[in-house]
């Protein structure tokens, strides 16, 4: 608990000076509140005693009603103060927590769910906000109130009635030490608990598409039912607690106000202290009520609290694998690339079988390297090494302009490299929007002209709203080659150095495709541009050719000087020519067949 703590008080310190304003004026609220029996019992004794006239009551009313003014004041003041750094404290720790998020390697995403994710920043940072705001304050309050209230008791009453009255209240101290230890352990499974749900809840909405097709809506409602199930008793676990701890603190109270009746009725009535110290003795311990019952709702909060606090702390200490060790001399990119003996072994797998072994090829500026190869042959692997979302195991293996890659900074490699990934995502905002993505600023002109380059401007002017047509989420609204066609032009917008494009092509048809390669041509003339694709005609004409078996370079070199080699990339592409060939043959709808 020490390290939340820790982060707790880092939080605070933001904010020092609103909370001793705010705890300032929570002070002075209990401080007149406590005066408030006083008033009473003055009240009371005059009355009796006959000794208070008219004007004496009308000056005590009035100092109550100035009383009332001050507490009126006060408790404005320590809301703003109190609440407001309790908001700013959840603000600033979900920017820190997002900001975090951006920093992680891609390994730790692959370990971690969305939806716990979410929790994490909607259900945990709303109990922070409850410890930081309501608890502190409570906190606070209740050991203040308690304190001025028994000094009172003891100052104006009897130190003896004060010892009794408090005695049974002394069990609830003992009493809370294991309730925060237990509530802590349940509220912490409570959160898990709501984890999976949210988790449960997210992946099925955002596979809705595939429940349907495959008809499994009955199975995932099962499956729901089960964490739903969860969840509710986990919710369950942390009522009965509070459900079995609140009567007996309100039993300890009950007998805390019978002690003081029947203690305190015999000493009114032998004299040892007047009426009115006794109706002020009887608010007091009214008033110890709150505190009382503050103390169990705050080490309640306060559990729950530094449980969800702890959830937040663990991945705000998490340490991204790959760090910006990059050269700042380093300022921008030419595209020569070089793989050196590159071989990457993906984490937890066996050393003998790499995901790429002995990888060796050099690209000049300007010029094309495709990639090929049968699925799971280790493309997109190399993909992502040169975007450095993993690590190579040596820091020469990959080198851009003669640089390893980690001499690189990684806001110089991720500006000029521009990548289309296998799956294409959009996100819910406007089509200009999402072309514009990768740019600080961009004209209408220039958005056209790179959807234009990716052949997709003819379909975008057909939608209603045109380039201010909304996207659903991930995309969904268009079509899977349009999806793919607007993520190219997002990508040529960035007009980098280096373009990589990872099966981007693979839900266009022949012709579009090369249209789009033919404009690619003419546009990055000088820079350079890496293609993964499954089509050999999508590489054909690349200036070098890399085929890839298990890992490995099968073949390298010109469509012309594999084809001679009539080895698996020959293989490959008969076997495709075969395909289309049986594609042509194939009848049309309307039952002919093609001429």
């Amino acid at each position: 608990m020490g390290k939340e703590l820790k982060l707790a008080g880092r939080c605070i310190r933001r904010y020092w000076w609103r909370y001793i304003l705010g705890l300032a004026a929570l002070f002075m609220v209990d401080q007149v509140n406590a005066n408030v029996p006083l008033l009473s019992g003055e009240l009371t004794d005059g009355l009796t005693q006959g000794v208070l006239d008219m004007g004496g009551v009308w000056n005590i009313a009035l100092r109550l009603l100035g009383m009332g003014a001050i507490i009126m004041v006060g408790r404005f003041c320590w809301r703003i103060f109190l609440f407001g750094s309790a908001r700013l404290i959840e603000r600033d720790l979900r920017s820190d927590l997002f900001a975090h998020l951006e920093t992680l390697s891609m390994s730790w995403y692959n370990e971690h769910k969305t939806g716990d994710l979410m929790a994490h920043f909607t259900n945990d940072l709303g109990w922070v906000r409850q410890m930081m705001g309501m608890t502190v304050i409570s906190t606070f309050d209740a050991t203040v109130m308690l304190v001025l209230v028994l000094i009172s008791m003891i100052r104006f009453v009897s130190f003896r009635l004060t010892v009794i009255a408090v005695f049974p209240l002394l069990l609830i101290m003992f009493g809370d030490i294991w309730f925060g230890k237990v509530m802590h352990r349940r509220f912490l499974a409570r959160q898990e608990a709501f984890s999976a749900l949210t988790d449960q809840t997210q992946e099925a909405i955002s596979g809705i598409r595939v429940i349907k097709a495959f008809v499994q809506e009955r199975r995932e409602l099962a499956a729901f039912a089960r964490v739903n199930a969860n969840s509710r008793e986990k919710n369950l676990s942390v009522v009965r607690l509070m459900a079995t701890v609140m009567p007996l603190l309100d039993l300890v109270i009950g007998m805390s106000l019978l002690l003081t009746l029947i203690f305190g009725g015999r000493m009114a009535i032998y004299g040892e202290i007047t009426v009115g110290q006794f109706v002020a003795f009887n608010s007091y311990v009214t008033m110890l009520v709150w505190p009382m019952i503050a103390v169990g709702e705050s080490i309640s909060n306060l559990s729950q609290g530094m449980a969800s606090l702890r959830r937040i702390r663990v991945i705000l200490d998490e340490e991204p694998e790959i760090r910006d060790e990059g050269d700042p001399a380093i300022r921008s990119l030419k595209g020569e690339i070089d793989l050196d003996h590159l071989t990457f072994h993906y984490p937890g797998t066996s050393p003998d079988r790499p995901a790429l072994s002995d990888i060796s090829v050099h690209v000049s500026p300007g010029e094309t390297l495709a990639v090929i190869g049968r699925t799971g042959c280790g493309k997109t692997t190399l993909i992502s090494l040169l975007e450095r979302l993993w690590e190579t195991e040596k820091p020469d293996m990959i080198r851009i302009d003669g640089h390893p890659l980690r001499t690189i900074p990684l806001a110089v490699l991720h500006r000029d490299l521009a990548c289309v990934p296998q799956d294409s995502f959009l996100f819910s905002d406007t089509i200009e929007n999402n072309i514009a993505f990768g740019v600080q600023s961009a004209s209408a002109a220039d958005i056209a002209e790179a959807a234009r380059a990716a052949d997709v401007h003819d379909n975008i002017m057909e939608f209603p709203d045109q380039y201010q047509t909304m996207l659903g989420e991930r995309g969904v609204t268009v079509s899977g080659g349009q999806k793919q066609r607007i993520s190219i032009a997002r990508a040529l917008m960035k007009n980098a150095p280096v373009l990589i494009l990872d099966d981007a092509l693979s839900a266009v048809d022949t012709d579009t495709e090369e249209r789009i390669l033919t404009r690619l041509k003419a546009l990055r003339k000088d820079k350079t541009t890496l293609i993964i694709a499954h089509r050999i005609s999508t590489i054909q004409h690349a200036d070098h050719i890399l085929v890839l078996e298990d890992g490995k370079a099968a073949e390298y070199g010109s469509h012309e000087e594999l084809m001679a080699l009539g080895g698996l990339y020959r293989s490959l592409w008969e076997k495709q020519q075969l395909e289309a060939q049986l594609a042509e043959e194939q009848p049309d709808p309307e039952g002919g067949a093609d001429a």
